[in-house]
């Protein structure tokens, strides 16, 4: 979501913020502002759209200041504008935010009847007219800003700036990521490592509660309830061409490009090179496990249904799959004997933190499957399985979704091995057919062209459906997801026996109708579903192997060719003919395939 980055040093810091946050593009915005503390005092320059238009502004309207804050936003008070833009300025403060103030209509009432009245829409500017009012009460900037977060309510990450303090940022979190970097004899702050990466390797995150008082020189940290608390300075390395286009058009069709490199890598972590199982020690034994319950959003969501088919096919332990979102408010029941299983790729996502720690306590095991090994949700859990994608800068997840995949099998793999459910043999030879897998997803990215062409129809519709069965229901789920993100073409996906029980009635020739069905144990009654929908004039794009194809085509509209994989392993590979439609479809269309419209790709907030 929104991104924070903060600066205090010896070098003039606009361009730095600015660099700063072109690194944080990728969580998603829709304006940029910065401020500074100078000779004048406090200043600032804000802008609505993409952040080349901040610049335009500071070239016409320099801002100097060696310390500084800035802030990319995504609006959830009030619209894009330049007044609800950050940073927020009341007086002597400036603030910038991520997250919800859920008691802010309540402060702003306060406020208001206080001869504070708020000037723009936003649940932002309610911190920094508290702030300010705590000030002209006689306090000092640290106990005017401790005193509001203490009146604040929801999930936020904060930083403040002061009229004559230019060695000074306030910095707190709870519920959304904040993270300090040292340097020498500079300091800075930023919602992820990869905002403060090209500046320092060396990190501390805050901790949930978290207030860290900033200069140049020193970093105070106090916990939740006020006491000094130290928090670790680690080493972070991330690799610099994790942010570089590495000459593709887009950060998605790099991405999709990466994935047979990170899924080796990913199998490499988990898969030895003997053919064993490697999981981490505290991973219990599944036969202490009588359920498995998997909570995740989005994208994240669809590997855990999939998953579900692995868990309960090869290992026949009962899986409960559900939208953390829902999960929360449902408030089920989680048995002594469960394993709760988290996934998201940041470790970030505020519904999916919330849901872990309302099992925290109830379930036997708490696991995390992630990409950012020092996320809330990996330092929450009983074990946290990293998913080693690299830095997906891309909105669309491609690479992270198959990683997650990669792992969840690699996960049902030892469960089946664990209650012997599998016997050595056959394990062995999974195990051997998975480590082919990197190979076959080569071959399957050979398509791209293909898949070109085709999109170019594909374009112009209106709406798209996509079915699959079994284990291609979840990928025509997220196919769907995908197209609708970032070509913003309406398109739905249905388990494929379902078709007959409504959804046949969208079918026409406008409509086109993509079919992920490989030559697998449901391959004869895809076809036949897909037969239903030719006989009423439907195109459908069939997305098969070679002997699928063979069997199918007879009149179809178009043909996709995959390699021939066994079925448990066809999710991760058929999940790439999904993003390649997505991906030229948008391409074809023009729209912004990295930073589509209204996203966020870490979603810190409910």
């Amino acid at each position: 979501m929104c991104g924070i980055v903060g600066y205090l040093g010896h070098n003039e810091a606009a361009p730095i913020l600015v660099e700063a946050l072109k690194r944080l593009e990728y969580r998603g915005y829709d304006s940029a502002g910065i401020a500074t503390v100078n000779d004048t005092g406090l200043d600032r320059r804000r802008a609505v759209g993409k952040l080349v238009n901040l610049s335009d502004v500071l070239v016409h309207d320099p801002l100097p200041g060696k310390s500084g804050i800035g802030h990319t936003r995504w609006a959830t008070h009030g619209a894009p504008s330049v007044g609800n833009a950050h940073p927020h300025r009341s007086g002597p403060v400036a603030v910038v935010h991520n997250g919800i103030i859920e008691n802010f209509r309540e402060l702003r009432a306060a406020l208001t009847e206080a001869g504070y009245a708020p000037e723009t829409e936003t649940d932002t500017e309610i911190v920094s007219l508290l702030t300010q009012m705590h000030m002209a009460r006689g306090l000092d900037p640290q106990a005017a800003a401790f005193a509001t977060l203490d009146q604040l309510e929801g999930a936020f990450a904060l930083a403040f700036l002061f009229d004559s303090e230019d060695d000074l940022i306030i910095a707190a979190r709870k519920g959304s990521p904040l993270a300090i970097g040292h340097g020498e004899g500079e300091m800075y702050v930023g919602s992820d490592a990869i905002a403060l990466s090209p500046l320092t390797d060396r990190i501390t995150y805050l901790d949930e509660g978290d207030r860290a008082v900033v200069t140049r020189l020193s970093l105070d940290i106090f916990d939740h309830a006020g006491r000094r608390a130290n928090r670790p300075i680690k080493t972070v390395s991330i690799d610099a061409s994790s942010a570089d286009k590495s000459g593709y058009k887009h950060f998605m069709a790099k991405e999709i490009a990466e994935q047979p490199a990170v899924i080796q890598k990913a199998l490499q972590h988990y898969v030895s090179a003997d053919g064993i199982l490697t999981f981490p020690d505290n991973v219990p034994d599944f036969n202490e496990v009588d359920r498995v319950v998997m909570v995740a959003c989005g994208t994240a969501y669809y590997a855990c249904l999939t998953a579900k088919y692995w868990f309960e096919q090869v290992a026949r332990v009962p899986v409960d799959v559900d939208i953390a979102s829902e999960f929360r408010y449902r408030e089920p029941p989680v048995p002594a004997r469960t394993m709760a299983i988290f996934v998201s790729q940041s470790g970030e996502t505020a519904d999916t933190l919330a849901a872990l720690r309302y099992v925290d306590g109830k379930a036997a095991k708490i696991v995390s499957i992630v990409n950012v090994a020092e996320s809330s949700i990996a330092r929450e859990s009983d074990v946290a399985l990293p998913i080693l994608a690299g830095t997906e800068i891309g909105v669309a997840s491609t690479k992270a979704f198959t990683c997650q995949l990669t792992v969840l099998l690699s996960f049902a793999l030892k469960a089946a091995a664990d209650r012997g459910a599998m016997s050595d043999g056959a394990l062995a030879d999974t195990l051997a057919q998975f480590k082919m897998l990197p190979s076959q997803i080569n071959d399957a990215l050979v398509t791209s062209g293909d898949v070109n062409e085709i999109c170019q129809e594909l374009a112009e519709a209106r709406d798209i459906l996509f079915l699959g069965r079994g284990l291609m229901y979840p990928i025509a789920l997220e196919g769907a997801l995908k197209l609708k993100e970032i070509s913003y073409i309406h398109a739905e996906a249905y388990a494929s026996g379902e078709l007959k029980h409504g959804p046949i009635a969208l079918i026409d020739p406008a409509v086109p109708v993509v079919v992920f069905a490989p030559m697998d144990g449901l391959f004869d009654k895809s076809i036949s579903n897909m037969q239903e929908v030719m006989a009423r004039g439907g195109r459908v794009l069939l997305v098969s192997d070679a002997p699928g194809l063979d069997a199918g085509r007879e009149g179809v509209w178009r043909t996709l060719v995959m390699p021939t994989v066994p079925e448990l392993l066809s999710p991760i590979l058929y999940a790439v003919p999904a993003q390649l439609l997505a991906y030229h479809t948008a391409v074809t269309k023009g729209t912004d395939v990295d930073q589509p419209r209204n996203l966020a790709k870490s979603v810190t907030v409910e």
